[in-house]
């Protein structure tokens, strides 16, 4: 779900201007129908030219409001686009929604802000200044400095982190999400290189998606100025959730695991752990963006809705 509140008025708008016309409307609804189509096929399902298409497309990315991955095609490489939230909702008195609908829990984690990894070179991590530390020496990850970090990547192996688990006294968690910019690990960049990255909570597989590259197509919105042009600019925006029923990516089921199956009760806290199975067919590493990289201003982010 994509809240947004009159507090934030430049997202606001931006969103409604994108839902403004028919044309987006019905590619939203195509995305509901079937969830991954192309620019060509959402042209033809509409009847629309092609570059009508592509611009109307690009309004509801920048809106947040559908996602977009670049896949290998018969002619380099191809936009196939996908629906990013089920419900928007708008807040025009924040006051009052707060202080009568308060059902989710949310925290935003640091990805400096890990507590375990086991990650093999090539890797290494930067923040907004610079690079924190030599290139392909994972026993940096152990230096205090590496709680800054604001790009993380790794060839092999995963990385973890610990959410708190704070409720009120008998709620019972309804469902639990994680939100997060990432992409493949290739040399300088490659738009075409596939990474199988998958997710573990509480020890338990959540799910496993292919990144279809490392990408550089264009640069990332929140990078800082002394980060190189020829190295990796954006990923993108994934969600792992945990439901009662299944666990999905994107809203499309990638598991049977389930709310029950975390055991959520034994611990005060929830472990995230992210990264590359050794048996994986596609070995393509990961990237992990902070707040100041990329293309999304946000770090991890956990959502438990409750009841």
């Amino acid at each position: 779900m994509l809240e947004l509140t009159i507090d934030e008025p430049d997202r606001l708008v931006k969103v409604a201007h994108a839902l403004s016309t028919h044309t987006r409307i019905g590619i939203i609804k195509l995305l509901l129908a079937k969830p991954n189509l192309n620019i060509i096929e959402i042209a033809e399902a509409l009847d629309i030219p092609v570059s009508t298409a592509a611009t109307n497309v690009k309004v509801l990315e920048e809106a947040e409001l559908i996602l977009t991955e670049l896949q290998p095609a018969s002619r380099g490489a191809m936009k196939v686009c996908s629906r990013n939230f089920d419900d928007v909702r708008m807040i025009l008195n924040p006051i009052a929604y707060y202080q009568n609908t308060s059902k989710a829990v949310e925290v935003e984690m640091p990805i400096g802000h890990f507590i375990n990894f086991d990650i093999q070179p090539t890797c290494g991590m930067a923040n907004t200044t610079g690079m924190l530390f030599i290139e392909d020496e994972p026993e940096n990850f152990y230096h205090p400095d590496s709680r800054t970090a604001e790009i993380i990547w790794f060839r092999k192996g995963w990385i973890e982190y610990r959410f708190p688990k704070k409720l009120p006294a008998g709620a019972k968690v309804k469902s639990l999400e994680f939100s997060l910019e990432l992409c493949s690990e290739a040399p300088n960049y490659n738009n075409d290189w596939p990474s199988e990255i998958t997710v573990w909570v509480n020890d338990r597989e959540i799910g496993s998606w292919i990144s279809p590259g490392d990408f550089g197509d264009h640069r990332g919105k929140l990078n800082p100025p002394w980060w190189n042009d020829s190295s990796t600019q954006h990923g993108l925006l994934k969600t792992w959730a945990i439901e009662e029923s299944r666990s999905t990516i994107d809203n499309e089921k990638s598991s049977s695991t389930t709310l029950r199956d975390l055991q959520m009760d034994q611990k005060p806290f929830i472990t995230f752990r992210i990264g590359l199975k050794p048996d994986a067919k596609h070995q393509g590493g990961m990237n992990l963006f902070g707040k100041s990289f990329g293309d999304y201003a946000q770090g991890i982010i956990m959502r438990m809705q409750y009841e």
